[in-house]
């Protein structure tokens, strides 16, 4: 086992992720640029929205106030000099500035306009639950799809093939959120209470601690359904493909000949095979979890980042939304490069230097 690690912590391979590494940065510069003004392309501005809200509510608005309002933000700057100030001021911002003497960081994300606070304060609010409970829907979509797909593949045409088959179609079909509204609907039916929410009133009243773990878990049990379905169901219909095509092959059928189990076959050869389509995808899987739940999360009123991007773009809140969306792309980067590594270690044949050895 020790031997295996270290071949596969190969010079060609350390060389590789750290060119990923390095390819960071001018992705992520990219990246920013085209979120910067992507964001920007509605009409107006956060002012704007803010001054028709107080002249719907009957306060007068003058010209000049609304002048002083776009000065304060940078709003009057070009869009160039905006997004130049947003880049630097992430970068690096001076222990002199204000910004370091009220939230002592030298890492400036701006002013939230619609929550009236820093943004990286309302990113961190919802970050970490963010990234735990795509952890664990990411979790139950492969324990559970991976051996479907197995069972599918080397019971092909069976009954329980079939019947994964249309279920695989149903979660597919069935949008997330109406899927999401008749579970709550069928927990309170069932229970009385629909868990609308990852925490309780109690909860959120006297703090969440370490006994509450069971509450949230059965809070989860929706979302994990609703949001997980989809996707685990792409992946079964993905390795149950790959995996048939893998044991129709020559070598599978070499290795039968000669004696080899149907187990080692199956789980040592065809298996790994298969999972290379899965695993590349994983920065996509990452991305579609932080962010493309959006609806279903406002529907089950869970505490995560879709909800406050949604708000942000409404109000046109271009710091928040940017901020949100950039904290994404890195992860989804970070992901890449793990499914990169794994898929290295999965696949043999991959070689990152060129040529053979």
């Amino acid at each position: 086992m020790g031997e295996k690690i270290k071949n596969f912590f190969r010079k060609d391979l350390v060389q590789y992720v750290v060119k990923r590494i390095l390819m960071f940065i001018p992705t992520l510069f990219l990246i920013s640029i085209l979120v910067f003004f992507v964001i920007q392309l509605p009409p107006g501005d956060y002012v704007s929205t803010e001054i028709a809200s107080l002249i719907t509510e009957g306060e007068l608005v003058d010209a000049d106030y609304a002048a002083q309002m776009r000065a304060d933000y940078g709003l009057d700057l070009p869009l160039w000099q905006q997004y130049g100030k947003w880049v630097k001021d992430i970068i690096w911002t001076p222990t002199d500035s204000t910004y370091y003497r009220l939230y002592h960081s030298h890492h400036n994300w701006k002013y939230s306009f619609a929550y009236k606070r820093d943004v990286w304060s309302v990113i961190q609010d919802r970050l970490g639950l963010t990234i735990g409970v795509t952890f664990i829907i990411m979790l139950f979509q492969y324990v559970v799809s991976l051996p479907i797909a197995v069972y599918a593949s080397t019971h092909q045409y069976s009954p329980g093939d079939y019947i994964t088959s249309v279920i695989g179609f149903l979660g597919t079909a069935i949008p997330n959120f109406i899927l999401a509204i008749i579970l709550m609907y069928l927990s309170y039916k069932w229970t009385g209470n629909a868990n609308v929410g990852l925490f309780s009133q109690e909860m959120l009243q006297n703090g969440v601690h370490l006994y509450n773990f069971g509450e949230f878990m059965k809070r989860m049990i929706i979302p994990i359904i609703v949001i997980g379905t989809s996707g685990t169901c792409g992946i079964i219909r993905s390795v149950r493909a790959q995996m048939l095509d893998e044991v129709a092959r020559q070598y599978t059928l070499t290795a039968r000949a000669k004696g080899v189990s149907e187990g080692k076959i199956i789980m040592k050869y065809c298996f790994r095979a298969a999972m290379n389509p899965t695993v590349s995808g994983l920065g996509g899987v990452l991305s579609s979890l932080f962010s493309g739940s959006t609806v279903t999360a406002m529907v089950l009123n869970m505490q995560i980042q879709g909800p406050v991007l949604y708000k942000a773009l409404q109000n046109q809140d271009m710091y928040l939304a940017g901020a949100i969306v950039m904290v994404q792309a890195i992860l989804v980067v970070i992901g890449i490069l793990l499914s990169d590594i794994a898929l290295a270690f999965l696949d043999p044949r991959i070689r990152y230097s060129g040529g053979g050895r």
